[in-house]
């Protein structure tokens, strides 16, 4: 991470403050719950700034500036380096399967298109009553960490499931082939070519089944609905039942042989039941129908534990400075904070007989150590720098 902060894409032709320092404090103002450049500009220019490791004031502006010119082929290679170094010290240990999800998301909403990036949002009658931004994320799941790994946007004209090709084809270079054992997804992703570009980058997939597909949607109804469960277990207290067949006829434009679907009802304590189609092109021989159970499950990490927390705790949806490059780089480097924060607190601060501390308990700490002023629930502190 160093070499990164030393020299991370900075297409400044000429300036006076140091891109390290405009980097770290939109990482560190990420971490800090300080979204707004205006924020940060207030931040380094109080006394709190000597103990940011930032060697002089600046203001939004700069940030601006800075963003729109910023590479982010070097963040999102930082990005893959921390997921790997974090991986060769085990902090993915006890993992069984680390799975790949991939997920669209939209972010900053606004009544007039500033950007190329704008995309109209309609009502029901088909008028367009403001403008927002599309990107889809990829986030590695299937542990008790769940951490981003890139972003791709898309425009106008653009689609979801195209923008999650390419960004799907990126991370297959930048993680390699062994770092991934699956990629989930939701079923707007059921589609022919991604299926088909997930078979390129050599990884098998789960994807959610709905009426998108109506034919193979149907003809997995009316075979499970007229068959006992293949599976029963208990899942906390939960019970679970689980079909599963890996003879259905593909569809026209896929190229498999056959398709393996299962269905799952997940029946809560308090009588409420969750039922989901997942198909697959994993084999029963290679894969339990648990492991496949558990792989389907893993996607709804990038939900809860990816854009809810982006988006409530770190700011994604918040537009920082509206230029097509500046949005690119601001949600690349919330990608990175919110991975940074989250190796350091659930596996570096993992020493001592105390539970895993969550991200709103380490906030106010935070806070406190870096810029001297007291954060939520610190009541005893005084509200002065620290020396």
């Amino acid at each position: 991470m160093a070499a990164y902060f030393r020299s991370p894409g900075d297409g400044r032709s000429s300036h006076k403050i140091p891109a390290k320092d405009l980097l770290w404090s939109i990482v560190l103002g990420t971490i800090l719950r300080l979204w707004a450049f205006l924020a940060l500009e207030a931040l380094v220019g109080s006394t709190a700034r000597r103990n940011l490791a930032v060697s002089q004031a600046f203001g939004d502006d700069a940030l601006g500036y800075f963003t729109e010119r910023l590479d982010p082929a070097p963040t999102r290679a930082a990005l893959a380096a921390v997921l790997h170094r974090a991986k060769r010290n085990k902090a993915f240990q006890g993992c069984r399967f680390l799975g790949l999800a991939l997920d669209g998301t939209t972010a900053g909403w606004r009544r007039e298109p500033k950007c190329p990036l704008c995309r109209p949002y309609r009502n029901a009658d088909r008028e367009i009553i403001g403008y927002h931004h599309h990107l889809v994320v990829a986030t590695v799941v299937g542990g008790d960490l769940t951490l981003p790994v890139d972003a791709e946007p898309y425009g106008p004209g653009d689609s979801e499931y195209a923008a999650g090709q390419r960004l799907l084809r990126r991370v297959r270079v930048s993680l390699g082939a062994r770092f991934i054992n699956y990629v989930v997804v939701d079923g707007e992703f059921a589609t022919a070519p991604f299926l088909h570009t997930t078979g390129e980058v050599g990884w098998p997939v789960v994807a959610r089944l709905k009426d998108n597909l109506p034919d193979l949607f149907q003809a997995a109804q009316r075979r499970f609905r007229c068959q006992p469960p293949d599976l029963q277990f208990r899942e906390g207290s939960d019970r679970v039942e689980i079909w599963d067949a890996d003879d259905f006829d593909p569809w026209k434009s896929l190229q498999w042989d056959t398709v393996r679907v299962i269905r799952y009802r997940q029946h809560h304590r308090n009588g409420e039941i969750v039922e989901a189609y997942w198909l697959t092109n994993f084999s029963s021989r290679r894969l339990s129908r648990r492991c496949l159970y558990a792989m389907a499950k893993s996607r709804w990490q990038i939900e809860n534990q990816g854009f809810n927390d982006a988006k409530n705790r770190y700011g994604l949806e918040h537009i920082r400075h509206h230029q097509e490059r500046s949005l690119l780089l601001v949600w690349l480097l919330t990608c990175l904070a919110l991975t940074l924060e989250r190796l350091y607190r659930l596996r570096y601060l993992h020493r001592g007989a105390h539970p895993a501390r969550t991200a709103i308990d380490l906030l106010p700490h935070e806070r406190h150590s870096r810029t001297g002023v007291c954060g939520p629930g610190n009541k005893g502190c005084e509200n002065r720098p620290r020396s």
